[in-house]
């Protein structure tokens, strides 16, 4: 996610993009530590996600 695109969402919808974001990162985690991950970057890509959405939300504070 771009962070031009993240800027565009309205703060409810920032809110609800990061609580779905960080369930797909607990997923994520717990699939990568049972062995069922098959793509490991998806884990990095979501953290990545997480800091954008955060950055945006600190910086409209």
């Amino acid at each position: 996610m771009k962070v031009s695109e993240i800027r565009e969402l309205s703060r409810e919808e920032r809110d609800r993009k990061l609580r779905e974001l960080r369930e797909s990162l607990f997923n994520l985690t717990f699939q990568h530590e049972i062995g069922q991950l098959e793509n490991p970057q998806k884990l990095k890509q979501t953290k990545r996600d997480i800091a954008r959405i955060q950055t945006v939300i600190r910086e409209n504070r």
